[in-house]
This record gives structure tokens, C-alpha cells and sequence, in this order.
């Protein structure tokens, strides 16, 4: 029976990017990557070992012992976001809550939830992506699960210090992207920021309001004992100094200003990005930072602005993708689910991307998730009637069937 041709697209993708990273597979495991990413596509409910089994030609246990296996998630999503990514790009990095009720998950501690604002019993993820400024693209690339407190604390680490041990780790591939990382204003603290630098690296991020900063001294020396003064007053962001401070030019109607200043908390010159938002009619200000003092302003708006393009990525991974749904008791298991997941999106994308008739609508994974489970429920209709759908005759009606309830182009 003939392949249904979204199959031959969606493999043809995955192959190209074995290919490029260069990750080596027999051909058992490469045959079972590429069928992963189309399951965790085509299955309508949640997406465990049981409904993998169900909903594939092979049982269960054969899911569970792939799963078991190391696979190089960074490597892959990287060749397979590569070609969509341009020059102003950085790696954006954010954790992310998974409730779990069980007694035997691995690392199953109390994390920080930003739905629900409090702590909760669950796991963690912390997720790194690559983001472009200039087409506000976010790809998946990497998911470690964090350590619960009493293991990092019997280990003597912060949790800033396991998050920036888990940068550490990726640096070499990271550096083969890009030299700057953006991550949320909790990541904005010294220590954090120190172990970054270590690292050849670049943090953007967001300050408090109401941060201690101080612009650096312009008067000339006067030639008498004594070294001249380093530091001017103190920065008041609501009555920013003209001569230290420039306007940032942009075409996005975005009003803002930059200069260079010392920051107290963080212990060194930043430059500093001002922005002014007006929010129901009362002027607010968000203070964007780089530790790049050479950095253009506006790459740091447009590269702190597109950050939360991560968010997307996980919504859509636990709306769509089974993110939450995995019930192993593994360690590795559940890193392979996670990654899974994270990366099912980034296919997608890339298959609206390599469409030029779908190139510049708005993403939706649902459309893909309808897709591809119309695909997989014909695919088994044309297998058992022998019919081939990518004949002259058959394919109007086929593309009709397929496309059945996504979103209209």
C-alpha cells in the first residue's frame, strides 16, 4: 500500500535531521524515532506506554524498553531548527511545573508553580530552547529534570546553582548557536549571573523596579591626589540623566532608553534598557538588563520579548503532546517522554515552516494533532481495503477526509 504523503513529508523531516546531527542509530532504533514523534502526534488522549501499544502495530514492551535508551535530543533539535533560525538568537531557558501524585515518580518533590502561584507536589523540567528576535520563533532543544530541595541540599547546592550546572553542561553546543542567554528576572542575581560569565556567556534578563543601580561617573580628572569617582547618583528610572542615557530607535513603537550602569545586586556595569509601557492610562517601567554593556539595545528587547515564546512551546506540549501524562517510574523514561513531547512540537513546526502555502499562518498544533490522528485511523482503512490514497482519483477525497476538522487555511 502506498504512504499517505503527509508521512512521506514528516519523514523526510526527521531523517534530514538524523542526518545532519549526525546521532548514530541502527536501523531498529532510527525506524522507532521515527515512528515515536508520529504518535505522540496522532494519539487523541493521554499518551502513555498502554496507548502507545494500542495505537501501533507493536506491544507495549517495546515502547518501554526504547524508552530506556539515551537519545541526543539537543543534537537533534538543533539540525532540525538550524534552518529556520537567523542571526539574532538566543538560548532561552525556564523551568516548568508537572503535577504527579505518586509515591515512586524519581525526583518527586514540592516545586514552584506559576499557575497556581504556590508550591505543589510534582516534578520539575527545566526546558532550553533557541529563540530568534526577528521571526519570533522558539525551538525546543533540551529538557533536564530538576532534583527535588532535600537531594540538592544533601549535595550542598542552591537551585540556582543545579540550573546553572545544567548551562554548564550544554556549553559547547550552546556556544555553537549563540553567546547570549535570557531567562526571567528570578535568574537576575549575582551568583547566577557570575557562574554564566564563567561560562563565555551573556545573560539578558529583567530587574526589579525598585533595583539599586548608579550611573558611572563623566568628570573629567582633575589632575589632584586621589583616584577620580567611578559612580555618578543614583539611577532613578522615572527621571532618566539625558546625557547618559539614549533613546532606542525602533519602528515597533516601543518606547525606551539605554545606557550603561553599575548595579549594586549584581556587582558589575550592565547595560541597562528602560522601557515605558502605558498600562490602563498609569506609565509603568520594565527594567531589561544585558551584561553584554556592547550589546545594540534593541536586540535586547526583541530577544527578551521573544522569551516567552518557551511558554508556547510547553503549553502546547501539555495540551497536545502528553507532557504531563507519563506514568514511568524510570528516571530515563521519563527524561525520553519530556523530550519527546517538547520535540513533537518542534516537527510540527517545521512541517507548517516547510509549506509554502502554510509558511506565514499562525501555528497551531491542534491542526497537526487532527492531522496526523485522521491519518493514522485512514492509513489503517486503506492498508486493510489495499486502496492507495495518492492516486489521480482517490486524492481529492483523501485530502478532504484528512484535513476533516483542523483549522481552515
Amino acid at each position: 500500500m502506498a504512504t499517505p504523503a503527509i508521512y512521506v513529508l514528516y519523514s523526510k523531516i526527521v531523517l534530514d535531521a538524523l542526518s545532519v546531527s549526525t546521532i548514530k542509530l541502527n536501523k531498529c532504533r532510527r525506524d522507532f524515532m521515527i515512528e515515536i514523534f508520529m504518535l505522540y502526534m496522532s494519539i487523541p488522549s493521554r499518551i502513555n506506554f498502554l496507548q502507545l501499544g494500542r495505537y501501533s502495530l507493536f506491544g507495549e514492551q517495546r515502547f518501554r524498553r526504547q524508552f530506556e535508551e539515551r537519545f541526543d535530543f539537543f543534537g537533534f533539535n538543533k539540525a532540525l531548527s538550524m534552518p529556520w533560525i537567523g542571526s539574532r538568537t538566543a538560548i532561552a531557558f525556564d523551568p516548568s511545573f508537572i503535577p504527579k501524585s505518586g509515591k515512586q515518580t524519581p525526583g518527586i518533590g514540592y516545586f514552584w508553580s506559576g499557575c497556581a502561584g504556590r508550591a505543589l507536589r510534582g516534578i520539575e523540567i527545566l526546558g532550553l530552547s533557541v529563540i530568534d528576535a526577528d521571526t519570533r520563533l522558539s525551538f525546543h532543544l533540551d529538557a533536564v529534570q530538576t532534583p527535588p530541595t532535600n537531594c540538592l541540599q544533601d549535595n550542598d547546592l542552591s537551585l540556582i546553582d543545579w540550573y546553572a550546572g545544567v548551562i554548564k553542561k550544554y556549553i559547547k553546543q550552546i556556544l555553537s548557536i549563540t553567546k547570549y542567554v535570557v531567562a526571567d528576572a528570578y535568574f537576575s542575581k549575582k551568583n547566577f549571573v557570575e557562574k554564566i560569565l564563567q561560562c563565555s556567556l551573556h545573560l539578558i534578563s529583567k530587574l526589579r523596579n525598585d533595583a539599586d543601580l548608579t550611573y558611572l561617573s563623566v568628570q573629567p580628572k582633575t589632575g589632584s591626589k586621589g583616584r577620580p569617582a567611578k559612580y555618578g547618583g543614583k539611577v532613578d528610572v522615572r527621571n532618566l540623566n539625558p546625557e547618559q542615557f539614549n533613546q532606542v530607535e525602533n519602528d515597533k513603537g516601543i518606547i525606551a532608553y539605554s545606557g550603561i550602569v553599575y548595579s549594586k545586586a549584581l556587582g558589575r556595569n550592565i547595560l541597562l534598557v528602560v522601557e515605558e509601557l502605558l498600562i490602563k492610562g498609569k506609565t509603568t517601567y520594565r527594567l531589561l538588563f544585558s551584561t553584554d554593556t556592547i550589546q545594540a539595545p534593541i536586540d535586547v528587547i526583541d530577544i527578551y520579548h521573544t522569551r516567552f515564546q518557551i511558554e508556547f512551546g510547553f503549553r502546547d506540549a501539555k495540551q497536545f503532546t502528553g507532557l504531563e501524562n507519563s506514568q514511568a517510574r524510570s528516571g530515563n523514561k521519563l527524561n525520553f517522554h519530556f523530550n519527546t513531547a517538547l520535540t513533537t512540537v518542534n516537527v510540527a513546526k517545521v512541517m507548517q515552516l516547510g509549506n509554502p502555502e502554510t509558511r506565514e499562518n499562525s501555528f497551531s498544533m491542534a491542526t497537526y494533532k487532527i492531522l496526523f490522528h485522521n491519518t493514522l485511523l485512514l492509513s489503517r482503512f486503506f492498508r486493510l481495503f489495499a486502496i492507495n490514497p495518492n492516486s489521480i482519483k482517490n486524492r481529492q477525497h483523501v485530502n478532504e477526509l484528512l484535513y476533516f476538522g483542523t483549522m481552515a487555511a
